[in-house]
């Protein structure tokens, strides 16, 4: 899995222009799967989201959780995530999942996300056309790839 972490004051994700997930300060994940993905993935990155100290403390340090700022999450899911542009010039995406494996793990991020900590996780729909608005807070992004583990 991969997962680009943004930072946020706000995030918004409307489709067919209807808004379905909206969030205030907390974590926008852009959320990638590939075949190769497994539960131990997701139990593995939903721990390291969580716990990640990327919120300023009273000294504007980055040592405070989304779980200790109380903030929100915004789930996107993004095969793109996984294009390869080693050859030619259209983007190759042969190492996402299936739609049906993304999903399936999609879903199950979203609800291990849910039970690991206690906080609001709003979500797009997956396959979707979606138009997702940000205010980046930093800007903070980081991508993880549960792969390398880091």
């Amino acid at each position: 899995m991969r997962v680009v972490v943004q930072r946020v004051s706000s995030s918004s994700v409307e489709v067919e222009d209807k808004m379905v997930g909206k969030i205030s300060k907390g974590l926008l994940l852009l959320l990638g799967v590939e075949n190769k993905d497994t539960i131990e993935d997701i139990d593995w990155l939903v721990k390291k989201i969580v716990n990640m100290r990327i919120f300023s403390d009273e000294n504007g340090k980055m040592n405070r959780s989304v779980k200790d700022v109380q903030g929100e999450f915004l789930v996107i899911s993004q095969f793109t995530l996984f294009a390869s542009t080693k050859k030619g010039n259209r983007p190759s995406f042969i190492k996402a999942a299936t739609p049906n494996f993304a999903n399936q793990m999609y879903e199950m991020f979203v609800e291990r996300l849910r039970g690991y900590c206690h906080l609001n996780v709003e979500k797009g729909i997956f396959g979707a056309d979606m138009k997702v608005q940000l205010l980046n807070d930093g800007p903070v992004t980081i991508i993880v790839d549960t792969k390398n583990k880091e």
